[in-house]
């Protein structure tokens, strides 16, 4: 398997230069099918067993590190910043330029939890929505995973403060035990740049939580794709404030309910799989847990893309 790296230069946005980061994984001899994977949230692109999984099975794989995400980071950005989710669409439209030029015949979009929410909205209003053969979510980030007064009072509240103070924020509350459930240094077997994906809390800046509530609003809505759509999602959540096994086997980041209940606003094609004992990102879960996640997903697209 190839690998190769492109750095995609864009007009300077309201903190200067930006860039974004293309991964591509391809044999010597080119497929005619293209699956571009788009990561979530405090995240960049690591998983090449991904990459290696497609590969084999005859697609061709390529991955963006989005604009102020992993790769593609520069000095003077806050990183995993912005202030809407737009701001993502030129570095999928270049993607999917970039995999045209070779000709391929079906393009896949794949996205994970935030990645999924921006992949989901593309396929809806993006410049090269209709070159798009299917969608694949990885649980995906339909909903905040948080009560109803935060959802509904205190995240518009919030929202409403960075149109006047842009960098506004508090301290993450992101649970910790996701990466302990996926890192090699705890209880994972994953060895990921803890500068691009820290166990560490980051800043949430209530511009960013503006930005995922008008995509979600949006999404809540109905996008009404007519594209045939695979949604996967762990069986269960999990959350607490210690340690429990069942963390290793459960979705510790978004509540799979809601992921169920939004799945049906994407459009009339879904197919909705919950996976057991999997984790919020299902291809980093146990060896014979992702081996059935990508086994569904191959599975499917075989029905699915012709």
């Amino acid at each position: 398997m190839k690998e190769t790296i492109e750095i995609l230069p864009f007009p300077d946005d309201y903190e200067g230069a930006v860039r974004a980061t293309l991964l591509s994984f391809t044999e010597d001899k080119p497929s005619r099918r293209a699956v571009l994977y788009l990561h979530g949230y405090v995240d960049y692109f690591f998983q090449t067993h991904m990459a290696r999984v497609f590969v084999e099975a005859g697609w061709d794989f390529f991955a963006l590190d989005l604009r102020k995400y992993g790769r593609s980071i520069l000095p003077h950005q806050h990183p995993y910043y912005c202030r809407d989710l737009h701001e993502y669409f030129p570095e999928i439209d270049r993607a999917i330029e970039r995999i045209e030029t070779q000709a391929y015949r079906q393009i896949v979009l794949l996205g994970h939890s935030t990645g999924g929410l921006i992949a989901s909205l593309y396929a809806a209003e993006g410049k090269y929505r209709q070159k798009l053969d299917a969608l694949v979510l990885n649980s995906p980030f339909f909903e905040f995973n948080t009560g109803w007064f935060k959802r509904n009072v205190a995240i518009p509240l919030v929202g409403m403060l960075s149109r006047l103070f842009p960098y506004a924020h508090k301290r993450n509350e992101l649970s910790p035990h996701y990466f302990t459930s996926v890192h090699r240094s705890e209880k994972g077997e994953w060895d990921f740049d803890t500068r691009w994906k820290p166990k560490e809390g980051v800043p949430l800046y209530f511009a960013w939580l503006r930005a995922i509530r008008r995509g979600q609003r949006r999404l809540h809505r109905g996008l009404g794709l007519t594209l045939p759509v695979l949604v996967l999602h762990s069986a269960r959540s999990a959350w607490g404030n210690s340690w429990e096994e069942n963390f290793s086997g459960s979705d510790t980041v978004l509540n799979v309910s809601h992921i169920r209940r939004y799945a049906l606003r994407l459009g009339d094609r879904v197919t909705d799989v919950a996976i057991d004992g999997g984790l919020h990102d299902l291809t980093l879960s146990a060896p014979k847990i992702r081996r059935e996640v990508f086994d569904t997903i191959l599975f499917w697209l075989g029905q699915h893309t012709h």
